[in-house]
């Protein structure tokens, strides 16, 4: 079963800000600058948490003000955003910017390469509420195969039944839509930008490079 077309929101289908933040991700010319990498990232958080609170449950209620009574629709249902660490961190803090009373969950994830080019995804940590009837946003900035989602998405079903899912994520594959699409098909997939092509080591051309590096320096590699 794949994903209805109207449940994929890609930024860049329209003319937005969206655009000149993801442009400025991608340029090798500014990607040095570490901050401003960073702080694009939770730009686009802040949109994508925007975009997202359009199909979240509402009611309304009246506020007193010094003049009178005004009747608001507000926000009512129990949010949980969830990252993968590390280089999910802004994203997540771009989202949390707009939903500042959700819930909170981390997965510390990493992707173990072998010699012959192949890789699994190791979960090593994981905190996470209650998720029974709440709206799950799960960000990672890279949707690449889609495995790291998926495998999060499995360690999430321990903590219960969310009611309604939303994956975002900057920079998606064509490969990686059409698997988080056949495997969760009523989730709201939020993208920045798609990009085709993926090289036999399963990153994302011509994407931005490692996200977590840039965001927060190199790491040792093995």
């Amino acid at each position: 079963m794949s994903l209805q077309t109207s449940m994929i929101h890609n930024l860049s289908h329209q003319n937005s800000v969206a655009n000149h933040f993801l442009n400025q991700l991608r340029d090798v010319n500014v990607q040095n600058n570490m901050f401003l990498f960073r702080k694009n990232m939770e730009r686009l958080g802040n949109i994508f948490a925007y975009e997202i609170s359009k199909l979240l449950p509402y009611k309304e209620i009246e506020t007193e003000t010094p003049l009178g009574i005004a009747k608001t629709n507000v926000l009512d249902t129990r949010i949980v955003l969830c990252t993968i660490l590390r280089a999910g961190l802004p994203l997540h803090n771009g989202i949390l910017d707009f939903f500042d009373g959700a819930g909170n969950a981390f997965v510390a994830a990493y992707r173990k390469n072998h010699k012959d080019g192949t890789f699994e995804i190791n979960l090593e940590y994981i905190t996470c509420p209650d998720l029974n009837n709440a709206v799950l946003i799960l960000s990672d900035p890279m949707l690449a195969t889609g495995a790291s989602v998926v495998k999060t998405l499995e360690y999430l079903k321990e903590y219960g039944n969310y009611a309604q899912l939303h994956i975002a994520s900057i920079i998606a594959s064509s490969y990686g839509v059409r698997q988080v699409s056949r495997l969760f098909p009523n989730a709201h997939l939020w993208i920045a930008a798609e990009d085709e092509e993926l090289t036999a080591r399963s990153y994302i051309v011509p994407g931005l490079g490692d996200a977590g590096d840039l965001a927060y320096g190199r790491k040792l590699q093995e």
